[in-house]
């Protein structure tokens, strides 16, 4: 392959899901793995082995300082909370990204990608690789159809946390394993003593690092929502979240975990003008009560993952990925007759980027670039927004009182809810010195 046909690709994050991100971008005839970069070695062996030619780094900054000319393209699958500064690192000197689900950890850095991407030029994905499967496309062919009327109402559901959540902050002190630059891991956060609490994976379930349930799989759950309705951003959140009990009577403030399970109320303005669309989301094995139109024995009805919309002419419900059934069961006799009309990826979402990457962002047009994908984050991560506001106390004389448990309004232009200030902290994170956008 000649060096003008091939995108030399830099792995920031090799190990885990940044492993098999790396190997499915290998499957383009254009793509060569040239740079790896973990902040863990134990974590990158399997990469260093799958890439022997690939040339290795701790500290993507570094990495991108020394090697960018000789880079096109970067993936970041990091954990959430480096996501941000080190795909606007890359923008920055013009490199194309493709970043992990959730794109960011703040609704600030979703914006502020989004923008980076169109000012600096870039081909841009994230990795929430069902948006180019076939079932997001039918669900909105069938729903474009009419099949089910005007849609009004969604829900949406998962089962995880499958990871630890709603517990103490961890304590000891534990010796930082040789292989693994932990300041380098913490890259933004404020610094804290290591604990395997965090490394390598249960992060998600910390707010300093990770986004919760609803920022795993909301991402995946809440795209099929978000591309097919006539929606951009949410007017208004309210949640309500699990209480632990370190006591009788007695409540446990977690405030360092996200909590074990959670349902959130959003609602969106329709773009059209025709009113609102209401979203429900649930997790933590919480779901919503099953269509009475569905039978009771129907093998949806044990959907782990899933979401109904509900329409004036009848519902559908599937999941994320595979599944897709309209109710009343009738309705399914239509479905073959609705045309496909809508662009299929026969590649698949990563071959389809590094493509793209080869004939540049004008010729661009990805199942989750940044202009789909970063409103998309911003309006998912406002659920977390509410759980933070939701676990906020505030107490003056000794009494707990909760004034976040409440409907917030949300300005989506300026990025601000307008009726409880406290909240707006969440909006943004605070980066430690070194580190920044």
């Amino acid at each position: 392959m000649a060096p003008s046909d091939t995108v030399y690709i830099a792995g920031i994050g090799v190990g885990g899901k940044g492993e098999s991100d790396l190997t499915e971008c290998a499957k383009s005839q254009h793509a060569r793995i040239s740079f790896l970069c973990d902040v863990d070695d134990r974590m990158a062996v399997n990469s260093k082995k799958n890439f022997p030619e690939a040339k290795y780094y701790k500290d993507f900054r570094k990495m991108l300082d020394k090697e960018h000319k000789h880079i096109d393209a970067v993936t970041v699958s990091t954990a959430d909370h480096t996501h941000a500064v080190a795909a606007m690192a890359a923008m920055q000197l013009g490199k194309h990204v493709y970043v992990q689900k959730p794109l960011t950890h703040s609704i600030g850095e979703a914006r502020a990608l989004t923008e980076a991407a169109r000012k600096y030029k870039v081909v841009t994905q994230m990795g929430n690789q069902g948006a180019s499967g076939e079932n997001v496309r039918r669900m909105k062919e069938v729903i474009d159809a009419g099949l089910i009327g005007e849609v009004k109402r969604v829900y949406a559901w998962t089962d995880r946390p499958v990871w630890p959540q709603g517990i103490a902050a961890p304590t000891g002190m534990h010796p930082v394993p040789e292989e693994l630059s932990w300041d380098l891991w913490l890259g933004p956060v404020e610094k804290i003593d290591y604990n395997p609490a965090y490394h390598p994976f249960n992060w998600r379930g910390w707010w300093r690092f990770g986004t919760g349930a609803l920022g795993d799989m909301g991402i995946h759950i809440m795209d099929p929502f978000f591309r097919i309705l006539p929606i951009d951003y949410p007017s208004e959140v309210e949640c309500s979240a699990t209480t632990a009990y370190k006591g009788f009577f007695e409540v446990a403030h977690y405030t360092e975990s996200c909590p074990s399970s959670s349902i959130i109320h959003l609602k969106y303005p329709r773009t059209d003008g025709k009113g609102d669309i209401q979203l429900t989301w649930m997790d933590g094995g919480l779901r919503p009560r099953l269509p009475e139109e569905l039978p009771a024995d129907h093998e949806l009805s044990n959907l782990t993952n899933g979401v109904i919309f509900e329409g004036s002419k009848g519902k559908l419900m599937g999941h994320y990925a595979d599944s897709l059934l309209l109710l009343p069961l009738s309705l399914n006799e239509q479905v073959e007759k609705v045309p496909k009309t809508e662009k299929r990826i026969p590649h698949g979402h990563y071959v389809d980027w590094v493509e793209a990457c080869m004939k540049g962002v004008e010729e661009s047009d990805l199942s989750s670039k940044f202009d789909f994908a970063g409103p998309l984050t911003e309006a998912v991560l406002m659920g977390n927004l509410a759980i933070r506001s939701y676990q906020l106390e505030i107490s003056e004389s000794g009494d707990s009182t909760y004034p976040g448990r409440k409907r917030l309004l949300w300005d989506a232009k300026n990025m601000k809810v307008t009726n409880f200030d406290p909240a707006n902290e969440f909006v943004m994170r605070k980066y430690r010195e070194g580190w920044s956008l």
